[in-house]
């Protein structure tokens, strides 16, 4: 099931207030003027080890205890040896459906070696039904990727994969550049699977978005490309909240998002509003009835 016409992008007001990761990065953007920063960590032998990791982990989290032994909690996926550094594909999927008793609030997806490392922040509620997520994401150097998910006691869970990948952040964009400014801001939702009352459903947001890095330069020009990337999705159904996305340009050219919702046996609207760095906001929606 796809979504329905695409939307015209429209200037936004600054009504979605960044979350911490915004003031983290202000706190780790020194990092590349210390001695540390020559220090990139190039194999998969210890990931306490990476200055970087280190870095974020004061900015985010400070003395809270981080767990790394996460399996009853989250699951991370990515390849060793990614084929296209641009465009590297990270599942973390949830060991338990989300309930009153026990769920994820937030997760964080983390490069390490990234010229921001904060590559996501995703916020959860019980209408998510699973605390699962699937994208796609540009990798700079080698180095861990990282999950880290806050349950609903305030425990932090981790885990981390080495990854193979180099070059993500400056690759050249895969489209044509007016091309990718045409079609700035279309949406598409697919549902995969049958609709059924409060279980969980897998739904796919797909968003035409060139998610510029400013590290790309114009051949022609010489000119680097400025940042333009999508920095905030909020995903709802049937007026309530599923999940909350807040970005950066480590996210891939046209964004996807893979996740779960909780369907209603009388239906409802899912919706994605997105804005992007240059408050530019799109929104898509489609009917989705569970039967009964």
């Amino acid at each position: 099931m796809d979504a329905g016409p695409f939307p015209t992008p429209s200037r936004a007001p600054s009504l979605l207030a960044p979350i911490d990761r915004r003031a983290a990065l202000l706190l780790i953007g020194g990092l590349a003027a210390t001695p540390l920063a020559g220090a990139q960590i190039k194999s998969g032998e210890d990931p306490d080890a990476s200055p970087q990791w280190q870095k974020v982990r004061e900015a985010l989290f400070k003395d809270r205890p981080i767990s790394t032994q996460a399996g009853e909690v989250i699951a991370l996926e990515t390849p060793r040896r990614a084929e296209d550094a641009a465009v590297v594909p990270v599942a973390v999927r949830a060991q338990f459906p989300q309930s009153a008793q026990r769920s994820i609030q937030r997760l964080w997806l983390i490069v390490d070696n990234n010229p921001s490392p904060i590559s996501a922040v995703f916020q959860y509620t019980l209408d998510s039904g699973r605390a699962d997520i699937e994208t796609r994401l540009r990798i700079d150097e080698y180095g861990f990727v990282r999950a880290i998910a806050e349950t609903n006691d305030g425990k932090l869970w981790m885990a981390a994969n080495f990854v193979k990948a180099s070059g993500g952040c400056s690759a050249p964009p895969g489209k044509d550049p007016q091309a990718a400014l045409a079609s700035l801001g279309r949406m598409k939702f697919r549902l995969e699977g049958e609709p059924r009352p409060r279980t969980p459903l897998l739904a796919q947001l797909m968003i035409s978005h060139p998610n510029d890095s400013g590290m790309v330069m114009d051949q022609l020009t010489r000119q680097f490309t400025p940042a333009h990337f999508v920095r905030k999705v909020d995903v709802s159904y049937g007026g309530k909240l599923v999940l909350s996305a807040d970005l950066d340009f480590s996210i891939s050219e046209n964004p996807n998002l893979r996740f779960f919702f909780l369907p209603q046996g009388e239906g409802g609207e899912l919706k994605a509003e997105v804005v992007d760095s240059h408050d530019l906001k799109f929104d898509s929606a489609i009917k989705v009835n569970a039967g009964t």
